[in-house]
C-alpha cells in the first residue's frame, strides 16, 4: 500500500484530506509542522525502510508555524526526491513559482477540490513509482536508450548522464527532458509540455514549466544559460537540440 504523509497545522485539514486518500486505498501519515514531516523523513531514509514501508508522497502546507513548507522541502530535497505537492492558499503565480523553486512537483490552492487532490496525488504516485526510485532499477533485456550526443537516457533504468556522468532528476524533470528527447528537434509550446508530461489539460502552464525547464538546465548544462542541449526558440517554446 502506497504511503502518504500530509502535513499541515490546520488539523481539521489533516483529517479531511486524511480520509479521502485512505478512502481512494492509501495509507496516510500525519504531521502538523514541517519538522514533524522532515523527522518521519530523516528517520525513513536513516533505516532504509523497505519499499512497502516507505513515504512515497508528501503533501504539505507552505504557511505553518515552527517550519514552514518551503523550508522542509529545501531540506527534504538534500537526501530524498520523493515527489512533493505544495497545499497554498495564496493563488498568486509568485507563491507556485516559490513551490516549483525550491523542488516541489506541484501545488494545489486552498480551497481545494479533494477529489482533484486525490487525483494529483495518484499521478504523482504513478510517475514515482513507474521512475524505480521505489522498486530500484532493473536489469531488462530489452532497453530502451535514447542518445543525443553526451546526454544519455537509459528508459528501462530510469537514468540519465551527460558526458558519462549520472545526473539526479525529479520524476517530473526526467519526463519532461525525455518526452523532448524523444522528439528532438522539435518545439513544443509549454501548453504541449504540460500535457505530455501530467497527462491533463493545460492551465497557466508557462511559468510551470520554465521553472522545471531552468531546474533541468542546472542539472545537464555546463553552462545553463548557453544550454547544448536544451533550448528556448522565443516566442514558440523548448526543444532538445539534435545533435
Amino acid at each position: 500500500m502506497n504511503r502518504i504523509l500530509v502535513c499541515d497545522d490546520d488539523k481539521d485539514i489533516v483529517e479531511a484530506i486524511g480520509i479521502y486518500l485512505e478512502t481512494a486505498g492509501y495509507e496516510v501519515v500525519k504531521a502538523y509542522d514541517g519538522f514533524e514531516a522532515l523527522d518521519i523523513l530523516t528517520k525513513e531514509n536513516e533505516s532504509n525502510a523497505d519499499m512497502d514501508s516507505r513515504i512515497h508522497l508528501v503533501i504539505i502546507d507552505i504557511m505553518m508555524p515552527n517550519m514552514d513548507g518551503i523550508m522542509a522541502t529545501r531540506k527534504i530535497r538534500q537526501f530524498s526526491q520523493v515527489p512533493v505537492i505544495f497545499l497554498t492558499a495564496k493563488s498568486e503565480d509568485a507563491d507556485k513559482i516559490l513551490g516549483l523553486d525550491i523542488g516541489a512537483d506541484d501545488y494545489v490552492t486552498k480551497p481545494f477540490n479533494p477529489l482533484e487532490l486525490v487525483a494529483r496525488a495518484k499521478s504523482q504516485i504513478r510517475r514515482y513509482t513507474m521512475l524505480g526510485s521505489i522498486a530500484g532499477t532493473a536489469e531488462l533485456d530489452d532497453e530502451k536508450v535514447i542518445v543525443n550526443g553526451g546526454l544519455v537516457i537509459n528508459d528501462s533504468a530510469k537514468s540519465v548522464t551527460v558526458d558519462g556522468e549520472e545526473v539526479k532528476l525529479t520524476p517530473i524533470e526526467y519526463n519532461i527532458l525525455l518526452y523532448l528527447t524523444e522528439n528532438s528537434g522539435r518545439v513544443f509550446n509549454t501548453s504541449q509540455i504540460y500535457e505530455a508530461v501530467w497527462d491533463e489539460d493545460a492551465i497557466a502552464s508557462d511559468n510551470i514549466i520554465a521553472v522545471h525547464i531552468r531546474h533541468i538546465r542546472e542539472k545537464i548544462e555546463i553552462n545553463p544559460k548557453e544550454p547544448r542541449y536544451l533550448k528556448v526558440v522565443w516566442g514558440q517554446g523548448y526543444k532538445v537540440e539534435k545533435l
